[in-house]
């Protein structure tokens, strides 16, 4: 987000896009290559030049090593002290050009990685809790810095083996620490929950799992909630997909009034013949 608040952006780097049903098709096959299937997501949130961008690539136009990663003619470059992301993408569903620059600078690096689900296939963990982060890009025209976040999520087999839905939410504290719920639900089973607090000092604080507050359905019809001990607002709708939605939402922590990045995944409208079908339409394939 820009300091101002009038700017978002959201980047996700794929190696086996775990959205993908090019990916999907191909493991039912007893093909399911990860490097064969890569993406970089590239979401705008600026109001009049909003884009949105998941062109996956075959095995021929990506590479990856230590400190690089490219997709096709993008590129995440990390020196040791930032992270450059080169974009050159075109969006969808109007193939309006993403092009610039975006420099990410960790606050604090972390190592902390935790499983997710009781098996231990599919993990988590923020590399920088709290970052800087510069954008500079010519399409659209769009300058700004702010904060950022960045995590990484890793899995030994496909999403929908390990998950039914899950609510998660990360927000900025005044002395700087991000706080972050991790809510997992599946019929039959109980709730797992992860509450936790990374400081600026580099420390991991499991915190007090506040109750659950409902809230609206989206438009699509998902179910979603949030956990705080007062009722939380809407503050803005950034992302209403059939299975997935991302929000900015207002709520309170410790005495705290916070804007909070929301996100929920409904892994059987995922999976579901017919979301397969359009997914194409919003993630164009390079073979």
């Amino acid at each position: 987000m820009s300091e101002d608040g009038q700017h978002g952006i959201t980047l996700i780097a794929f190696v086996g896009s775990v959205f993908s049903p090019y990916y999907a098709w191909a493991r039912r096959r007893g093909r399911g290559d990860p490097d064969d299937h890569c993406a970089l997501n590239v979401a705008i949130y600026s109001k009049g030049q909003g884009r949105w961008a998941m062109t996956e690539r075959g095995r021929k136009h990506c590479a990856r090593s230590a400190s690089q990663f490219t997709v096709g003619p993008s590129q995440l470059d990390w020196d040791g002290q930032c992270l450059t992301i080169d974009i050159n993408e075109v969006g969808v569903p109007l193939p309006r050009r993403i092009r610039g620059r975006i420099k990410l600078w960790p606050q604090q690096l972390f190592g902390y990685s935790t499983p997710l689900d009781e098996a231990g296939r599919h993990r988590w963990g923020p590399l920088a809790p709290s970052a800087r982060i510069e954008v500079d890009l010519s399409a659209p025209d769009l300058k700004w810095q702010g904060h950022a976040y960045l995590d990484s999520n890793e899995g030994d087999e496909p999403v929908e083996r390990g998950f039914h839905t899950w609510d998660w939410s990360r927000a900025r504290m005044r002395d700087g620490s991000t706080v972050v719920f991790y809510d997992m639900q599946a019929p039959g089973q109980a709730d797992r929950t992860l509450s936790l607090r990374f400081t600026p000092q580099g420390t991991v604080e499991t915190i007090e799992t506040p109750p659950v507050q409902t809230l609206s359905k989206t438009g699509w019809r998902i179910a979603r909630r949030m956990r705080s001990k007062q009722p939380v607002q809407l503050h803005e709708q950034l992302e209403d997909t059939p299975f997935y939605q991302r929000a900015l939402l207002k709520f309170d922590h410790a005495g705290e009034p916070l804007l909070a990045f929301h996100e929920t995944l409904s892994v059987p409208r995922l999976v579901s013949p017919v979301v397969q079908a359009m997914l194409p339409w919003r993630m164009p394939r390079r073979a």
